[in-house]
């Protein structure tokens, strides 16, 4: 049994809603087939956008999605992706699978698609390959109201207003794919685009900067020292990696028990990541402007066998889902310096919330943590004291319980956790202080095997379910964790 307090009177800032915020690459079968089947395909559309993801994606009220990369985004020349499709210039796309690329998914289609989920674009621009007229002009293109060749352009493509773009990378990943940059050299590079990255017609651009992969903690340094004060925000990459070896990563199913904790040891990393990052970013930025942007985060297994390995396609089971939630809540402690996260990547590719096979499509488990957790977005983080206990594997130990709590608008108070354990179950005994609790529910995901997922013939094998034995007296909430888990508990106030 673990003791939690919950200080319903200590409010710790606002959950930025962009942490539940998701990426879409053109890799694989992400944005063709997954989001993309085109307006004459017999699976049903929406002006081309496939009606099963869209609605899908709908329900989780998704706040930002990032495009068009990743890796491909500087390699992107955003002028090949609009007007006829008939006569969008064709490429192959280098970084994944070398398959061809034409380009009939572009600006317009993906603005539409935001306008479909009533999410923000959050667009990557080119800044390795690409040049700082064609960045400026992508800007101009989307967002000037006036007379100009780029906006009329616009217009003559059959959009006559301009579209709202907040967000805005000036490139990716610029230490590798992006141009195997120094860290010195490309802050004068940011610094260079960024200037022309400008705020036409009343739409302002929170500008994000090319930050560290992991613990490179001298390039959020010098980024920080050289040109923090022209940026908003600056990313971060981490992927879990179970064998920690990019030449054989481990499997995404049939994994045994040693691969369950390392796993979950390896995502916890993301904790120290954030802490000793911030700590860099504090000494530049003590009021706290610049936020992190874990623009890429999730698993990353073999690929399936049988498929292309550039496509990135994995399976998705109750591991994931506990190591999504465990993520989100560290994110959610994390909220003064956390503006943005991005799980890698939407549909058919890593840790996708979809899977698609031609018409058929299902919803991975960690699609249903996503669902769970949006009770926390734009709400208000809320202090919880505990001591995890113990999880113990062979030598190692890690916490067993993860937790997050905050408060919405309405006033409900909701607590997410995670036991981490693949074998024992955990009582969890919350003291709630400073309110006045009356009615308790729960959801809870869970499944006897700790490596189920979905398949396209048995779709919902794991899913949430009510969560029964919740109970509440005298302000102390009580609730049973069961093996490998991730439940949500609503609490209501008198």
């Amino acid at each position: 049994m673990v003791d939690v307090i919950l200080k319903a009177d200590s409010e710790q800032g606002l959950i930025n809603r962009n942490i539940y915020g998701h990426f879409s690459e053109h890799l694989g079968r992400c944005i063709y087939e997954g989001i993309w089947v085109g307006e004459d395909s017999p699976i049903p559309n929406t002006e081309g956008i496939r009606n099963d993801v869209l609605t899908a994606l709908q329900k989780l009220h998704i706040p930002v999605l990032r495009w068009p990369g990743g890796c491909f985004a500087d390699e992107y020349h955003w002028k090949d992706g609009i007007g006829p499709k008939s006569e969008r210039a064709r490429m192959i796309n280098t970084h994944w699978g070398g398959v061809e690329e034409n380009n009939h998914f572009g600006t317009h289609e993906f603005l539409r698609l935001c306008e479909l989920l009533d999410t923000q674009p959050y667009i990557s621009g080119n800044l390795g390959s690409g040049t700082v007229q064609e960045m400026q002009e992508w800007v101009e293109y989307i967002t000037f109201d006036g007379e100009s060749p780029m906006a009329n352009w616009r217009k003559s493509n059959g959009r006559e207003e301009p579209w709202k773009l907040k967000y805005f990378g000036v490139g990716n990943e610029n230490w590798g794919c992006g141009g195997n940059m120094r860290p010195e050299y490309y802050a004068d590079e940011y610094r260079r685009y960024a200037t022309y990255v400008r705020n036409y017609s009343g739409n302002e651009i929170y500008k994000i900067a090319c930050g560290p992969n992991d613990n490179n903690y001298h390039w959020m340094e010098v980024l920080m020292r050289e040109a923090g004060r022209f940026m908003d925000g600056i990313s971060l990459h981490y992927y879990t990696i179970p064998t920690g070896e990019w030449a054989d990563k481990g499997q995404a199913t049939g994994f045994g028990e040693a691969e369950w904790f390392t796993t979950l040891k390896k995502t916890l990393y993301m904790e120290e990541l954030l802490f000793k990052h911030s700590e860099i970013m504090d000494k530049y930025d003590p009021e706290g402007r610049v936020g992190i942007i874990v623009d890429e985060w999730g698993t990353w297994y073999n690929v399936e066998p049988g498929t292309n390995p550039g496509f990135l396609y994995q399976q998705n089971t109750m591991r994931d889902a506990v190591l999504a939630g465990i993520n989100l809540n560290i994110f959610n402690q994390h909220n003064k310096r956390v503006h943005m996260a991005n799980l890698a990547q939407i549909v058919n590719v890593l840790q996708a919330l979809v899977l698609t096979e031609g018409e058929k499509m299902l919803l991975t488990p960690t699609y249903h943590v996503f669902d769970m957790y949006q009770v926390h977005m734009d709400a208000q983080r809320l202090e919880l004291n505990y001591e995890s206990p113990g999880y113990t594997f062979g030598e190692e130990t890690i916490p067993q319980l993860s937790l997050s709590a905050s408060r919405s608008n309405d006033g409900v108070i909701h607590v997410t956790a995670c036991n981490l354990s693949h074998t024992d179950e955990l009582e969890v005994v919350c003291q709630i202080e400073s309110t006045n609790a009356s009615a308790v529910s729960g959801r809870i995901l869970h499944h006897a095997d700790y490596s189920a997922f979905n398949t396209f013939e048995q779709p919902n094998q794991v899913q949430p379910a009510d969560w029964k034995g919740i109970t509440l007296e005298n302000n102390k909430l009580r609730f049973v964790l069961p093996p490998a888990s991730v439940g949500v508990v609503a609490i209501i106030k008198a």
